[in-house]
């Protein structure tokens, strides 16, 4: 099952910060202030972006190595494997 749900609630959480430092920027907030809301808007959108490609290999190629010699689906493991290093 695709993480979508999750992926789409992030990106929500990344809007809801960046739509926060709008404001900020607008209301005229202390840069610190708006440096830490920008950072959060920048962690949740790596975040989103980190699932999608752990989705993507666990959903779509993952799903088609099953016809693939051993060996590829042993790099394709070993590649899911280092992606929760991004």
């Amino acid at each position: 099952m695709h993480k979508f749900p999750e992926i789409t609630s992030r990106l929500k959480r990344a809007q809801g910060h960046l739509a926060a430092v709008i404001e900020m920027l607008e209301a005229g907030r202390p840069c610190l202030d708006l440096a830490q809301q920008l950072h959060a808007v920048e962690k949740a959108v790596g975040n989103a972006k980190k699932e999608l490609i752990k989705d993507h290999i666990s959903h779509c190629m993952e799903e088609t190595s099953e016809v693939l010699p051993r060996e590829f689906k042993s790099m394709i493991k070993e590649f899911r494997e280092v992606t929760k290093y991004l």
